[in-house]
């Protein structure tokens, strides 16, 4: 219980964190030092000089004459009235060594009736004799150290100075840490910032392998655009050479079924180019997602396609790469029609993300297949109808890699208001 408290107490960042490794430590010597020394220095030192003041009082209760040995002791001694004895001790509630001072004169003087400690500069005894009650008024310096608070004070003033040192220094020691940080969220997010490797040799061995991994990422990518992009433009010159050589055919019984396989060629190989450019389109700019929305239910509605417009919360702009957002967004509406007779978009925008929902009122995903749906080139024959054609099983794939390269997902539910496929294309903000 008691770690579970502490692990949601713990600040969550880097410099918080460390900041609180550094000033543990400092306080923590601190409350010792202060301890020790209230104790050995305080308590000792005020013992030993209560018990040398209480022997010159003694000295002069006994003495025959004791006035000359009170001034060379620096001792006022005056007769005072019973009425003007305190009837208990009085003390500064914040004089720690007068507490040490009471319990230890009292045990000294017995005669002692009681003590004033208000005035920080003297001590008054109130002391009982045969002769009636005296009032010894003696430096508060001979009972205890001067400004003991000073020991307190110059501690804590080094403390802080040594701790603003320090964090400046470990600042300087994080910042390399920061900056690799932000280039790899960058990095995750699709795009590219400049970063040196720099700091510490663990923090520049780590820098240099991310830099490593960055290359090794884009120079996959890059290979797998190329090779899609050169497979596909190399196949369109047959199939158009083929589909032109049908044209000229007279038999329509044989010629439209060939064309038909044709035109779904042509189709997978746009689906093909469709996920060989994937996000690689451009940097990221500021968009209002509410605008981009509203164009794509405007297009399906221009393009007679059953999708509509259900609700927008929300406004404001995100860095989005818009082509490649409206393509995601296109290829769910896709899906969504083709196994269902209609499909709604909605959109979200809070503080922290941005949710592109679309939905449909078709068969849905069972929910132990779904991501399996998310992996290329899948098809759930079993729990998804073929009625509007065959699919490659590219449109979910393309739609995760590009929210994965704005630093979010695509995740896959049931509608509760269509009944069908629900689909959230989450990016953080």
């Amino acid at each position: 219980m008691i770690f579970r408290w502490l692990k949601r107490t713990m600040p969550r960042g880097l410099y918080g964190r460390a900041f609180l490794i550094l000033l543990l430590p400092v306080i923590s010597l601190l409350v010792v030092v202060s301890v020790v020394s209230a104790q050995r220095l305080f308590e000792g030192v005020t013992r030993q000089m209560t018990t040398s003041v209480s022997r010159e009082v003694r000295l002069l209760l006994d003495a025959s004459e004791p006035e000359p040995i009170a001034q060379a002791l620096s001792i006022v001694v005056q007769p005072v009235d019973e009425a003007e004895i305190p009837p208990q001790n009085l003390r500064r509630w914040y004089d720690v060594t007068g507490i040490i001072l009471l319990d230890e004169i009292e045990v000294l003087l017995p005669r002692l009736i009681s003590v004033d400690l208000q005035d920080s500069q003297i001590v008054q005894l109130y002391l009982d004799t045969p002769d009636g009650a005296l009032r010894m008024t003696v430096d508060r310096r001979r009972f205890s150290a001067s400004n003991p608070h000073q020991l307190f004070v110059n501690m804590l003033f080094f403390s802080v100075l040594m701790t603003l040192i320090a964090y400046l220094y470990l600042r300087n020691q994080l910042r390399p840490i920061t900056r690799l940080a932000r280039a790899a969220e960058a990095f995750g997010r699709g795009r590219t910032v400049p970063y040196r490797p720099s700091g510490a040799n663990e923090v520049r061995a780590a820098g240099s392998a991310f830099l490593d991994m960055r290359a090794r990422i884009d120079r996959q990518i890059e290979q797998r655009t190329l090779m899609l992009s050169g497979v596909s433009h190399d196949l369109r010159t047959p199939l158009t050479r083929l589909k032109l050589s049908l044209e000229m055919l007279e038999d329509d019984e044989e010629k439209d079924p060939m064309l038909r396989d044709v035109r779904d060629m042509e189709r997978l190989l746009d689906a093909f180019l469709d996920f060989a450019r994937g996000t690689t389109e451009g940097e990221a700019e500021p968009v209002d997602p509410a605008a981009l929305v509203r164009r794509i239910a405007e297009d399906c509605v221009r393009a007679n396609i059953p999708a509509s417009l259900h609700e927008i919360i929300g406004s404001g702009t995100v860095p989005l790469r818009a082509d490649a957002i409206r393509r995601a967004v296109e290829n769910l509406i896709g899906n969504a029609v083709r196994y269902g007779s209609r499909a709604e978009l909605s959109m979200v925008l809070s503080e922290r993300a941005l949710r592109i929902t679309v939905e449909d009122d078709g068969p849905g995903i069972p929910e132990a297949r779904r991501d399996e749906a998310l992996r290329p080139f899948s098809r759930l024959e079993a729990s998804r109808n073929q009625d509007q054609g065959p699919g490659v099983g590219l449109g979910l794939s393309i739609a995760t890699d590009i929210a994965r390269a704005h630093g979010g997902s695509l995740r896959l539910g049931t509608s509760q208001r269509l009944g069908g496929l629900r689909a959230d294309l989450v990016i953080g903000r």
